[in-house]
This record gives C-alpha cells, sequence and structure tokens, in this order.
C-alpha cells in the first residue's frame, strides 16, 4: 500500500470522528485505528525498501555516468596527445625540410660559382688563344702584304 494513502485514511478517520462536546478531543474506534497503524508498519518498510532501490540505482546510473566520462576524458587527452606528438613531428619534419633546402642551395650556389669561375677560365683561355691567333693572323696578313707589293713590282 502507499504511504501517502493510508496516511489520508488516518487523517479522515480523525476528521470524521465523533467529537467529545466542548473539547478538542474525538472518539475513535480503537480497531480501526490499529489495523490502519498495522497497514502503515507494513507499508513503510516497503517504501522504504523502494527508496533505497532507487537510490542504489540513482548511484550506479551516478557511476557509470563517472565512469564513462573519465573514459571520455581520457581518450580526449590521448588524443591531444597524440596530435601534439604529430604536430612536433610535422614541425620536425618542417625543419629537417628546410635544411635540406638551405643545403641544396647552397650546394647550388656553390655549384653555380663554380660553373661561373670554370667558365670565366675558359673564356679567358679561350680570349688569350683566340689574342695569340689573331695576333699570327695579322703577321700572316703582314707577311703576305709585303709579298704582295713584290709580286705587282717584278
Amino acid at each position: 500500500m502507499d504511504i501517502q494513502f493510508l496516511v489520508e485514511r488516518l487523517e479522515a478517520l480523525v476528521i470524521n470522528a465523533r467529537k467529545l462536546p466542548m473539547t478538542s478531543q474525538v472518539i475513535i474506534e480503537q480497531a480501526t485505528i490499529l489495523d490502519l497503524i498495522d497497514q502503515l508498519r507494513v507499508a513503510i518498510p516497503e517504501e522504504v525498501r523502494q527508496a533505497r532501490r532507487i537510490n542504489q540505482e540513482s548511484d550506479r546510473v551516478l557511476a557509470k555516468a563517472r565512469e564513462e566520462a573519465e573514459q571520455i576524458i581520457a581518450a580526449a587527452q590521448e588524443q591531444a596527445a597524440l596530435l601534439l606528438q604529430d604536430q612536433s613531428i610535422l614541425r620536425e619534419a618542417e625543419v629537417k625540410a628546410q635544411e635540406i633546402i638551405d643545403r641544396s642551395q647552397a650546394k647550388s650556389d656553390e655549384t653555380m660559382r663554380g660553373a661561373d669561375q670554370y667558365a670565366a677560365d675558359v673564356l679567358v683561355r679561350l680570349e688569350s688563344d683566340l689574342v695569340k691567333t689573331l695576333s699570327v693572323i695579322k703577321k700572316s696578313l703582314e707577311v703576305l702584304e709585303e709579298r704582295t707589293p713584290r709580286q705587282t713590282e717584278g
């Protein structure tokens, strides 16, 4: 039985009981009130058991919710750590890539300087060879010019 219902019946018994004249006292039938008290004794433990079950169930639900929340937090922290690690790996890769680019650029610059120096050396030798060749050509032309007037004279 519901305790609330039994309390309402008890209240109705008191309200509907016969009153003693000129007092606030009432006459209640003993058997009826004792029966109602027995019903309350039976109902109260059942209500308490239900309340305990509800309380235990809510504790179980709260514990499960806490456990799930802790698992979610742990997973989020793990994911955040992985993201930080990935970000760290990415930064490290970018640094290494920049180092490779810098070394390649330095080597390229050095190669270009070497190639420019080689080309300059070759051109200087070529110029020297051409100057010598031009000098030989001029001398040969001079020799030919010296011969040519003699042939027209003779």
